[in-house]
């Protein structure tokens, strides 16, 4: 199942960066990106609250906290500098450059989770990092 969604992640990922480079045209950077994080809280709270979840929240342990506030902080400076880098650039070289972090997952599973390392995936991850360069230039 995960497959899937992985699948539906990437489809909206690329509908977000089109979408993104709609919205930040005459838009300073930071400003679209709080608006955009505005609009996400009040989605993601309200499937919360939909589903139930929202009671589980006094159950999460302080270390979990660290690091979904950790994520957050990556995630918030992940978007300003997207936000920055289609304000002037090619929605169709800043994407690929952005999906660097695909290879640099990898390699921080490997040495931060201790996730192992087949054939396959350092093959991709390589093949990713050489696309990358190619739609950069």
């Amino acid at each position: 199942m995960w497959k899937y969604y992985a699948l539906l992640s990437a489809l909206f990922a690329a509908l977000t960066a089109i979408f993104s480079k709609m919205g930040v045209r005459g838009v300073d950077a930071g400003l679209a990106t709080a608006i955009r994080v505005s609009f996400i809280l009040v989605l993601v709270w309200g499937i919360a609250l939909f589903d139930g979840s929202v009671r589980g929240v006094r159950a999460i342990p302080g270390n979990t906290w660290l690091f979904l506030l950790l994520s957050a902080v990556a995630t918030g400076l992940s978007w300003l500098f997207y936000f920055k880098a289609l304000e002037t650039g090619d929605v169709s070289r800043v994407a690929p450059i952005d999906k660097l972090s695909v290879p640099i997952t990898i390699l921080l599973a490997f040495l931060l989770l201790g996730e192992s390392l087949s054939w396959k995936v350092v093959l991709g991850g390589g093949l990713i990092t050489l696309g990358t360069i190619v739609l950069a230039l």
